[in-house]
């Protein structure tokens, strides 16, 4: 697999970082998610069958875990070890902590001058705000993403899913694998860090280059599109369809599929511009034309016309939908002990060396004795490692 002879130090909880690590466990790296005693906190939330957690499950697949006291220096000893075999670490500690534990980035250096390590926080190791706690909802908020959703005259709304946590992970993972190929080529590694709010703030697009060009900001536009209309939900005979015409070329597929020629060439819709302008009157147009027939059919109809479109689906619907299904975009996983675990697929999609899910998620500390043999620890060291409750 692409990262089969890549080894992870995995010290992140939650989501953002523990995303991060499955991902690259994902592409085959060894991650060795090293736990405090209690365990990472998302083993107890969410939907629990037969004591373990379908969330934890979900994000922490491909990888073996280790439980290790860090608040003792013995156990800090076990971590300096792991580094020193390790190609990358991953951490989400609040700016400094990593450190106070004894592991600056002058240490880390000494343990292994090639490791990559890679940090997820809030705001950023720099700034006024670097330390202070920070989480997706909190980063939705100060990012100015919530800012943009929701209908005009309703609050700010943060997205249903917890955006900048999932965003971060993938900046995090693809930071890491940048960097472990540079490490690869001068021996030299390095540090990589994504916050939340940054990885939010990116994501602005148009709306940021909207803004620094007339330092003006679009109104909320709920399900319509700041700059292109017709574009969001109409009702159908039956329920809803989303459609989707950018740019005056889709606008005419449009037109021509509603038995409205005439539209592309009224100047009140003919550019993109002036439909934005007018925007309240071809959406009352459009919508009459689609409310007269079911969703399924404007779905062919539309999308026979080069029209993107599609129906509204619920979360139940996503799974049942055949093209879901053909894509692998749902596992069913065995977990010894557990049962059979259902959770996403992979969208990642490689020709030669696909993703798959080689374990599942692990107890904790199910692969303590397993890792520390491994790195030198004999039967009697990891026995008063035990003993003392380090392991």
């Amino acid at each position: 697999m692409p990262l089969s002879d890549v080894r992870v130090v995995d010290l992140t909880r939650v989501l953002s970082g523990p995303f991060c690590t499955m991902l690259l466990a994902d592409l085959g790296a060894d991650v060795i998610k090293v736990e405090a005693p209690e365990g990472d906190p998302i083993r107890g939330q969410g939907a629990v069958r037969k004591h373990l957690s379908w969330y934890f499950a979900a994000f922490n697949r491909n990888k073996r875990s280790v439980r290790l006291d860090l608040r003792q220096q013995e156990g800090r000893e076990v971590l300096a070890r792991l580094i020193q075999g390790a190609d990358v670490l991953v951490e989400n500690f609040r700016p400094g902590v990593l450190a106070r534990l004894g592991f600056d980035d002058e240490r880390l250096r000494v343990l292994r001058p090639s490791l990559v390590t890679c940090s997820i926080n809030g705001f950023g190791s720099s700034g006024p705000y670097r330390d202070r706690p920070a989480f997706d909802f909190i980063a939705q908020a100060m990012s100015g993403f919530m800012s943009v959703n929701g209908r005009p005259d309703d609050p700010p709304l943060r997205s249903g899913v917890p955006i900048s946590d999932l965003i971060a992970g993938l900046y995090a993972a693809l930071s890491v694998t940048a960097s472990v190929l540079r490490a690869r080529a001068t021996g030299q590694g390095q540090r990589a860090e994504v916050s939340l709010t940054n990885a939010l703030v990116s994501m602005l697009a148009y709306i940021a280059s909207d803004y620094f060009e007339t330092g003006s900001v679009p109104p909320r536009s709920g399900n319509d599109h700041p700059i292109s209309a017709p574009y969001g939900l109409f009702a159908t005979r039956d329920g809803e369809i989303a459609i989707a015409p950018p740019g005056d070329e889709f606008f005419g597929r449009l037109a021509d599929a509603l038995g409205e020629p005439g539209l592309k060439h009224d100047p009140l819709y003919a550019t993109s511009t002036a439909r934005v302008a007018n925007r309240a009157r071809i959406n009352a147009i459009v919508g009459g034309k689609l409310a007269a027939q079911t969703t399924a059919h404007w779905v062919a109809v539309l999308n026979a016309a080069g029209v993107p479109c599609g129906p509204v689906y619920g979360v139940a619907d996503v799974f049942c939908d055949p093209q879901i299904t053909v894509q692998e975009m749902v596992l069913d996983v065995p977990h010894p002990g557990h049962g059979i675990v259902r959770m996403l697929g992979f969208p990642m999609k490689l020709a030669d060396t696909p993703c798959r899910v080689r374990r599942p998620a692990p107890d904790p500390g199910e692969h303590t004795e397993e890792v520390l043999a491994e790195i030198g620890y004999g039967d009697e060291a990891r026995a008063a490692l035990r003993a003392v409750g380090v392991i």
